[in-house]
């Protein structure tokens, strides 16, 4: 770390040479409680909120992170020394650096340290929107029946528990909070998802009623009904790369920049969001900071959940066998930017409903070129991580619909078949993978080595392909990409479909 770099914190501000928060953040007032505080949230919600701020707008809806988690307490020892401040990087593809100090949250709990300190600041009346970044997995959704599946186990002790036993789960937090305030005359929060879910906010709307009926089981007080009435849940599309910060990440900031910061977030220049415009107790000017208020937010999540994230599973087990590790490497490759395109075009956009206001072909060209981005260095393991939280809402859809409608399905086969190689745990080259899918990374592998004795053995979880494995359409493809990806590689099975 640079001897010279000034540790962040609201006293040093006015030491610093990148930008800071000109607002006065003694005079902001929580009015968002945020759970999952990791670096996705800090780069996007939380941005638009301090851009809010800067505009001289909306004061009375700062930031309360809190994690749930064990693992939390280490982001919040970070915000609590720097009094909630952090550093924004922007990485431009021309090698330039945009910092800027970000100030809209203003607290930051850790749930297992003070349970009742969280529960306090989401029962206050001023707390008018719940705001959640839990990850696709965080919403215990059975991907095969698409029920609530409350087997996790800080989610079984809080559906179990008693009156006096305080809750470990999100979902804990968010009921146990909604039942006091309803018990108290408190109008109910929103509750606003900005996770990567095809109708995130009708997800959590699902999921978190579903839990609330098995508490009412324990607790007897038809607070799922009220919650089912009261309580909104808009969906949101959100979008922004936002790679892990790593130890160079800091020391670069603070040898150019001077800013000593324990916990900064890089990301590229590129933001979306879009929100559906249903608050139960009004909500912060959004659309005044560059977000989308729309009054139907699926066309655009379809959009950019089956072409940019899809797109990313596309580049990431194909690019991981073939020895690239970034996602800039592999679009850097004609070959393998021709296959992304052409899944794009032949296959994610046909499933595609009209999207308002948006050029596809644009939009298109623009997910490429970020991919590109070489200063992001988004690695191949990270879009690679939690597969199965990953492939069935993202790639699944894609294809039944295009098998239903007799579309091509050729690249998703391949790009299904390229996961089930990765999962195997070795590369093209004999060396380890690390495979990362929580829960369920060594199931993934030994279904995957039961290749070539059970050649569908990968496909036949229909908690996650569904009724994939008896489409004949779909297995044999499968199979013939999965039999070259063995014995010719993943550059051959990538330009066997590319001849086609």
């Amino acid at each position: 770390m640079s001897a010279d770099a000034v540790a962040l914190s609201r006293a040093s501000l006015p030491e610093l040479s990148v930008p800071v928060p000109t607002y006065d953040r003694d005079a902001l007032a929580v009015g968002i409680v945020h759970i999952g505080v990791g670096g996705f949230h800090r780069a996007h919600q939380a941005m638009y909120l301090d851009r809010l701020f800067t505009e001289g707008r909306d004061h009375e809806w700062a930031l309360c992170g809190v994690g749930v988690l064990e693992a939390d307490r280490a982001m919040g020892e970070v915000m609590h020394r720097q009094d909630d401040l952090y550093t924004l990087v922007l990485k431009h593809a021309d090698g330039s650096r945009e910092p800027r100090v970000i100030g809209s949250m203003v607290d930051y709990l850790v749930a297992p340290d003070d349970p009742e300190a969280v529960l306090d600041r989401m029962t206050d009346p001023a707390t008018r929107i719940v705001s959640l970044t839990v990850t696709e997995g965080g919403y215990h959704v059975n991907t095969a029946t698409g029920e609530f599946d409350g087997s996790e186990a800080s989610v079984a002790h809080d559906i179990a528990r008693d009156a006096d036993t305080l809750p470990q789960s999100a979902f804990g937090y968010l009921v146990e909070a909604l039942r006091r305030r309803r018990h108290a005359g408190t109008a109910p929060f929103t509750v606003m998802s900005c996770d990567n879910i095809a109708g995130n906010g009708d997800v959590a709307h699902r999921m978190i009623t579903a839990f609330a009926r098995l508490r009412d089981e324990q607790a007897a007080d038809d607070l799922a009904a009220w919650i089912e009435a009261e309580v909104p849940f808009p969906n949101s599309m959100v979008d922004r790369i936002t790679p892990r910060t790593t130890d160079d990440d800091r020391e670069e900031l603070a040898s150019q920049f001077g800013v000593q910061d324990g916990w900064p977030v890089v990301c590229e220049p590129f933001t979306q969001w879009v929100l559906e415009d249903r608050f139960v107790s009004g909500r912060p000017a959004f659309e005044e900071a560059g977000v989308q208020v729309v009054a139907d937010v699926e066309p655009y999540e379809l959009m950019k959940l089956r072409l940019l994230n899809a797109s990313h599973q596309a580049i990431a087990y194909l690019g991981y066998l073939a020895g690239f590790r970034y996602a800039h490497e592999v679009c850097a490759d004609d070959e393998f930017v021709r296959f992304v395109r052409g899944y794009m075009d032949d296959e994610a956009t046909p499933t595609l409903l009209p999207v308002p206001g948006v050029d596809l072909d644009e939009y298109k060209s623009t997910l490429v070129s970020r991919f590109a981005n070489p200063e992001i260095r988004d690695t191949l393991a990270r879009l690679a991580a939690e597969s199965s939280d990953r492939i069935p809402p993202w790639l699944v859809p894609v294809i039944r619909k295009n098998l239903d409608q007799g579309g091509q399905i050729e690249r998703s086969a391949l790009i299904v078949a390229a996961w089930a190689r990765y999962a195997e745990g070795v590369d093209e080259s004999g060396e380890p993978i690390d495979v990362v899918d929580t829960g369920r990374a060594e199931e993934r592998t030994a279904a995957a080595r039961r290749y070539p004795d059970e050649p569908l053995a990968f496909l036949e979880d229909r908690s996650l392909f569904g009724d994939l494995v008896d489409d004949s359409r779909f297995t044999d493809a499968y199979r013939r990409h999965l039999d070259r990806l063995h014995t010719e590689g993943a550059r051959a099975s990538l330009r066997a479909v590319l001849d086609g």
